[in-house]
């Protein structure tokens, strides 16, 4: 076990404790200047919250990618540390599942909503819960869990951050070498509710239909009646920058 997060060159980490939020702490040093590759953490006994700082160099809609290279990295990186029977799965929306119940998120900030402009920064952030919310009470929220329900309790948090750096650095360093293909590919057998009807609400805005699949740039298609709705992965961005 390791008591402080190991990262690739050229990532630098920053932890905070207590209540600080690494993904808004991550946002303020990007606007101050900051280099691309900086990791903001904050692990707790019961939640590992984590954000990373992104300089994209392509327009937004298409560098909005990077997200996608953090989900996958994720699973990949959970997949090799828990136990073989350890399912993890993606929602388009960035919402992370373990075993089939919801288990986290992942969410995406930038500097510019533009779809067309190249953002000076773009923040994904991590929220992981490792201990039951209310452990008095367990079964309240059968479809809401933590690693520690899910067997696993062994993986060291810090060990499970600097996973999830290598992992993410490894598909977006494959991504640039080679397209968006391989990132569809493996995102296509992750990611949850692909060829189902689907509900959500993103922005004070209610979405739903059956999701078909995705453009290029993972935006969702969503088909009502005869019609087929695009739904561009930016959409999720959080905030206004």
């Amino acid at each position: 076990m390791t008591s402080t997060p190991q990262f690739p060159p050229l990532f630098e980490g920053l932890g905070l404790t207590g209540a600080a939020d690494p993904f808004a702490k991550a946002q303020l040093q990007a606007t101050m200047g900051c280099d691309a590759g900086l990791v903001v953490y904050n692990i707790a006994a019961d939640q590992l919250r984590a954000a990373i700082v992104f300089a994209p160099e392509v327009p937004l809609e298409q560098a909005m990618s990077v997200m996608i290279c953090c989900g996958i990295g994720f699973q990949n990186a959970l997949g090799a540390l828990a136990p073989p029977e350890v399912g993890v799965h993606l929602d388009w929306t960035g919402g992370v599942y373990v075993n089939g119940a919801s288990c986290g998120h992942m969410q995406v900030a930038a500097s510019s909503s533009d779809p067309a402009q190249i953002p000076e920064w773009m923040v994904v952030g991590l929220q992981l819960p490792l201990l039951p919310i209310d452990p008095n009470t367990p079964g309240n929220a059968p479809n809401q869990t933590c690693l520690f329900e899910e067997g696993c309790v062994d993986i060291p948090p810090e060990d499970l951050l600097s996973a999830w750096v290598r992992h993410t650095l490894v598909w977006i360093n494959r991504m640039e070498d080679a397209g968006t293909k391989p990132l569809n590919d493996e995102w296509r057998g992750l990611v949850r509710q692909l060829g189902e009807n689907v509900s959500f609400s993103l922005g004070g805005n209610a979405y739903d239909g059956l999701f078909v699949g995705v453009d290029e740039w993972f935006g969702m298609l969503l088909r009502n009646d005869n019609t087929t709705a695009l739904i561009p992965l930016s959409t999720l961005l959080q905030g206004d920058p």
